[in-house]
């Protein structure tokens, strides 16, 4: 069984036992979060769409938060000696996703 569930403005396709990197959310390692109500279920082939939202909760424990890989925004114009390097890391929750349901 699958679920896809809106997190943090991104739509994401979760499944029980397994876990998903989200955006930064809010609460401590070991912390128990809801990741509010699926947008689409499948269960055994069994496809069902909400118009918008299911009565379907997705829960979940937070495993630990971790940053992504680092971008490099690198600014320049030329003939003008303007150059200027900036760098970002996102930050994210690794989330196991306790139940669908």
């Amino acid at each position: 069984m699958y679920a896809i569930v809106n997190i943090a403005g991104k739509q994401t396709k979760v499944e029980a036992n397994k876990f998903v990197y989200a955006h930064r959310l809010a609460g401590n390692v070991g912390d128990k979060v809801e990741l509010g109500k699926a947008l689409l279920t499948d269960d055994n082939g069994t496809l069902t769409i909400g118009a918008p939202l299911l009565d379907v909760a997705v829960t979940g424990t937070i495993l630990e938060h971790v940053k992504g890989d680092k971008v490099l925004v690198f600014k320049k114009k030329r003939r003008k000696g303007y150059k200027k390097l900036n760098g970002h890391r996102q930050q994210f929750t690794k989330v196991m996703i306790n139940s669908i349901g």
